[in-house]
Parts: structure tokens; sequence; C-alpha cells
């Protein structure tokens, strides 16, 4: 590991102004991430600037009358926060879904939101990766991709963004709060992430000195038929194949609204528009939702070792959309003693 200074930002103002002025910092809040990526050699920061003694862990009343997250509330808290759990139940089951309890008690709501690929080759410094290091290559192209992306790959790269409860953000319509050198601003989570495109080595649309100060969902009620479906190697502890995020709003059997995000199969939380309007006013059918994940994955590409995610990904989207339609037990029911 390479040596770096360690400072405790004041505030977030002077966060900002000392992260503009010094190009080899880094911010840092739980770390559960960072440091890994130091301990690999990936990132090399010469200074970390430590958030975690900022306002920002409230988890409160948003002006529109939806929920405002904190940027340094861990996942955790957020998770088993009563709001969430009673208001945004979806969003709770996508926390709970990933890492584990000892993560989920260290990583922050923010943190999350910068959370980088797992891509084997990104870690290992000893093969091409457009995104760890621009123009040398993707090895994952030709090479072992089972935990690769099937949707707005690139010729540069064919990472998958880790992360469970950015899934739920994206399929709840959150947006995210910016502070920068110009001020503030809101971000929506849809144009939070980017696709890999030429320039697999941002992962974001953020400046290198903004920093994110809280999550905003929106005042919408899914809370009564939803469904986060994670499919994975293993039952615990493991990224995500496919994840699906699906929430319905139901008059009757008919789809008056709803809402479609999948993981583990693109660069960025994959939201997609036209299956959710496939949906909108159809009765809450599996033929309708055979028609939305064949939609989903209309333009998706396997890569050899990742191509059975294509179909995976259509049964995966039938199955939520089920669930969801079924209407679902709420997080603190169905997570709790499931953990180790």
């Amino acid at each position: 590991m390479n040596s770096f200074t360690y400072t405790r930002a004041s505030g977030v103002e002077a966060a900002v102004r000392e992260k503009a002025a010094d190009e080899g910092a880094k911010f840092i809040a739980g770390g559960t991430n960072l440091l890994d990526l130091m301990k690999e050699n990936v990132e090399r920061p010469t200074r970390l600037l430590d958030l975690n003694h900022l306002p920002l862990k409230a988890i409160e009343a948003a002006p529109d009358g939806g929920l405002r997250l904190g940027a340094l509330a861990t996942n955790a808290d957020t998770a088993w926060d009563e709001q969430v759990q009673q208001r945004y139940p979806l969003l709770s089951q996508a926390i709970l879904a990933g890492a584990s309890p000892q993560l989920r008690n260290m990583a922050t709501n923010g943190g999350n939101l910068f959370q980088r690929t797992r891509c084997y080759y990104f870690y290992d410094l000893a093969t091409p990766c457009n995104k760890r290091e621009p123009g040398s290559g993707c090895s994952a192209i030709g090479g072992y991709n089972r935990i690769h992306g099937i949707l707005g790959t690139s010729e540069s790269c064919i990472a998958t963004h880790p992360s469970d409860m950015c899934v739920g953000l994206a399929a709840l319509n959150a947006t995210v709060q910016v502070t920068g050198p110009n001020g503030e601003r809101t971000v929506k989570f849809e144009d939070f992430h980017r696709l890999p495109e030429d320039k697999p080595e941002l992962d974001n649309t953020l400046a290198p000195d903004e920093i994110v100060t809280a999550i905003d969902l929106p005042n919408e009620d899914f809370s009564k038929n939803f469904s986060y479906l994670k499919l994975r190697d293993r039952q615990s502890y493991a990224f995500a194949l496919v994840s699906v995020a699906a929430a319905l709003q139901l008059e009757g059997n008919t789809i008056k609204e709803a809402r479609l995000a999948l993981g583990g199969v693109a660069h960025k939380p994959w939201r997609d528009p036209k299956a959710e309007a496939l949906l909108k006013g159809q009765p809450a059918t599996e033929e309708t939702f055979r028609k939305a994940a064949a939609a989903v994955v209309e333009n998706a590409q396997g890569y050899g070792h990742n191509t059975f995610k294509i179909e995976l990904a259509k049964r995966a989207i039938v199955r939520a959309l089920k669930q969801a339609a079924e209407g679902t037990q709420h997080a603190s029911d169905i997570f709790t003693n499931s953990n180790p």
C-alpha cells in the first residue's frame, strides 16, 4: 500500500474546498470498498479526507413529502429505519440483500453509490483493464465473463455495477443531492451512474470535487406490491448475477403504475421505461409480465460465459413481477434472523 496522509473534514464546504485543491485526495466514509481497492493497489490516494464527522446522518422528511436519506447514514440504519420500512420497503429489501450485517453497519448511503465494479480483471493488476488503465484493453471480453454485463456494454468494457441498494433507488425514482465548488444541485438517479461507452474509467457523472449530501425518495406509494429478487451463486454475501426491483400500483388486477430496474447486468442500475410503459394499463398476468421481460432483454448481448444471463434475466423479471402482484412481505418479516 502507498503512503498517504489523513485529514478529518470539518464541514461540507471545507471538504469540497480541500478536495478541489488536492487532485490525489479521496473522500472516505465507511471505507468498505475504498480500503479494499487500496490494499489491492487499484486505488492509490495520496490523502484521505474523512467525512464521518459531517452532519449528514439524518433520515428525515424531504421538502416534497418524500424521505431524505443522509449520505452518511449507514446502510443498516437505513434498511431498519421505521419510515423506510413502512413507506419504501423495496429499498429495505434491496439493502438487506447486499453484503453482510457487519459491512452494512459500516457502509454509508453515499458510499454505496460510489462502489466500483467487482470485475476480476479490474482488481488484477497483471491484466489489461480499460476501467483501471484507460486504453489498455478489456480482458473480460473474450475472457472469463460469467459475472459481466449483457446490457449497455461497449467495446471498451462489459463490467457491471455491484450495488443492490442502487437498484432499489433506481426503481423508486430517487434523486441525489450534490454539493460542489459551484454550489448545490439535484441529480436524477438515472443520470447519476453512466454506461461505459469509450470512457469506462468514469462510473458516474459527478465532478471529482463534488460530494453527495443526501438521497431523496419521492412521495410515491409503492409499499404494497413490490419485490426485490436477487439471483446469485450462494444465498448470502455474494453479488447478483441478476437482480430485479419490481414495484406495482394496482387497481383491481389492472396495473396503474409500474417500476422495474435490474442489477448485475449493466455498468449502471438498469431501468427500462419502455418495459414499464408496456406494463401500464395492462392486466397483472404472466403473459403481460413475459412481454415486458422480452422487451428488457431485446438488445441484450452475451459474451460466452455470461450468455445464460439473458434467459435468467427474463425469468427473474417475470418472477419478481408475479411476486409484486401477489403482495410481498416487508423486509422486517423476511430478513429477521436470515443472515449470519
